[in-house]
Formats: structure tokens, C-alpha cells, sequence
């Protein structure tokens, strides 16, 4: 089986494989399932998980794997709370969850309204938490993700006010077809390459949203499921040597990803990318 290519996760010192395990696919999942989830990403060489508290019981899950593997993977996870008090109280049961006493890296979820920027970024605010964290060695690094449309140009606005370690966003090749959303990509990822600020990328395989069709999947829209549409995806992104791929939110699609990514040589260009947008119907899950 193929290995996982890695390279330096920005400025960390952390040298990641290029695709990072979204820990949220175990949202639902047993223990059981869970730990073949783990002998999979072992056998792919991932060396780095990303996890959240709001991913259900994703943290527990986790967490049962870190006495014996804590050593093996950079290990990151979230705090979505907006004072200082309640991000203290919520790390430290991330912490308890993980069974850890420390993260390599915790972000501040979701950082993509403003009114609520303000806050969190204010006096008070969970970002004072966050940095007291990182001076207590609790967290090595911080940094910050987001979903929607708005996710490039708002972190780009808050890296001139903070200069975080990581970025995290929604990347795929049908949301890059939008000029405006494409310009703020590109403005973001200028930036954080002469920083050197590590880019993630989520929503790599989204096909579009569900509408009225029957969910087949845990993810809130629509993944692709063919395998070679799957490698495509994956590829594209992989493409950009900036860009670090999460792995979608669904154990069903998780081995086409992993494969694909073990599998990657070069970049597909846009006319195969055009004709697999055709094929599979892909639609845009937002747009200006």
C-alpha cells in the first residue's frame, strides 16, 4: 500500500502528510468502528487527525487511540465558544476527551461573522484563552477555520489582526470556478505562503447540496461516491503543493480518499475537471 506524501505543515516544524484524517466522519461512530478507521490510517502513514467538540462523540473516539499512538500524530482540535471563561472550560474537557494533556494545534471554529469576530478577538474573548493556553504549553499552535463563502476574505482579515499558525476553508475546483471566491482564495493563500501560515482545505469531494433527494451519507451535502470522480477531486487539490486536504466527513467515502491521495502524481487539468463536473451533476455548494 501506497504512503501518504508528506511535507512541512507551514511554519510547525511538523512534517504532515498531505492528506489530514476529519476526524468528524466518527461524528456516530462506535469504538469499533472507529479503531478501522485507525488501522487504515495507519496503514496510509496519516500522521495528523483533526477533531472538533462539536463532532459528537468524534473526540472520545479519538481519544481511546492517544496512550498507545498520542506520538504518532500532530493532533488538533477546536474551541467554538465566545468568552474566555466558557473556551478554558470547553479545551479542558477537549483534553479530558482526548486523554491527552496537551494539542499540537487548537483553532478557533468557524471564525466567519463579524459581530461575533469581535468578540472573540476582544478583551475577554476565547482568543485571549487560546494564546494563555499556548503560553501554558497546552496547545503548541493556533490558528483558525472557516465555512462558507465568506471563510478566505474574513481570514485574511484576521490574520492582519493576529498572526495565527493555520487556516482552514472550504477548496474544491467548482467553488474555484468563482471569480470573486477565487480572487479571495488566491489573496489568502499570497498570504500565507509568504508567511508561511499552513493552508487546509475541506470539501474536497462535495458534489452539492442534497436538496430533495434521500441522504445516503452523514456529511450535510452531497459527496461525490465514484471512485474515479473521487481521485480526480482529490488530485486537483492536491495539485496545489500549499494546500493540505481533510478528508470528508463520512467513513463510507474515506478509503477512496486515502487511495486516491496515496496514488497522487499530478494534478488533473480543467478539461478532464470540466467534463467530471458534467458527469456527476456537481453543483456549487454556495455561491456570490
Amino acid at each position: 500500500m501506497n504512503q501518504i506524501l508528506t511535507q512541512p505543515f507551514g511554519r510547525t516544524g511538523h512534517s504532515s502528510t498531505r492528506a489530514v484524517f476529519g476526524a468528524v466522519c466518527l461524528k456516530s461512530a462506535s469504538q469499533d468502528e472507529a479503531d478501522h478507521i485507525l488501522d487504515l490510517l495507519l496503514n496510509y502513514g496519516i500522521n495528523h487527525i483533526d477533531v472538533a467538540p462539536s463532532y459528537g462523540n468524534s473526540e472520545l473516539r479519538v481519544g481511546a487511540w492517544m496512550k498507545r499512538y498520542r506520538q504518532q500524530f500532530f493532533l488538533a482540535t477546536k474551541i467554538d465558544t465566545i468568552r474566555y471563561e466558557d473556551a478554558r472550560e470547553q479545551f479542558q474537557r477537549s483534553l479530558d476527551r482526548l486523554q491527552v494533556d496537551r494539542v499540537d494545534l487548537l483553532q478557533l471554529h468557524n471564525l466567519t461573522d463579524v459581530a461575533r469576530r469581535e468578540q472573540i478577538m476582544g478583551p475577554g474573548g476565547a482568543l485571549e484563552y487560546l494564546v494563555e493556553a499556548r503560553e501554558q504549553g497546552l496547545t503548541r499552535f493556533i490558528g483558525i477555520t472557516g465555512h462558507g463563502f465568506l471563510a478566505p476574505r474574513m481570514h485574511y482579515q484576521s490574520l492582519e489582526r493576529f498572526d495565527f499558525d493555520t487556516v482552514l476553508l472550504p477548496y474544491n475546483y467548482l467553488l474555484m470556478q468563482q471569480s470573486n471566491y477565487a480572487a479571495d482564495v488566491n489573496t489568502l493563500l499570497s498570504c500565507c505562503k509568504e508567511r508561511n501560515i499552513a493552508v487546509q482545505a475541506i470539501k474536497s469531494i462535495a458534489r452539492g447540496l442534497w436538496g430533495n433527494k434521500n441522504r445516503t451519507h452523514r456529511t450535510w451535502y452531497e459527496p461525490l461516491t465514484d471512485k474515479e470522480a473521487i481521485s480526480k477531486a482529490v488530485h486537483w487539490i492536491m495539485g496545489n503543493e500549499q494546500i493540505f486536504l481533510v478528508t470528508a466527513g463520512d467513513m463510507q467515502e474515506l478509503p477512496k480518499v486515502l487511495e486516491a491521495a496515496a496514488c497522487f502524481k499530478e494534478s488533473q487539468d480543467d478539461r478532464e475537471m470540466d467534463a467530471m463536473v458534467r458527469s456527476q451533476n456537481m453543483t456549487p455548494l454556495f455561491s456570490y
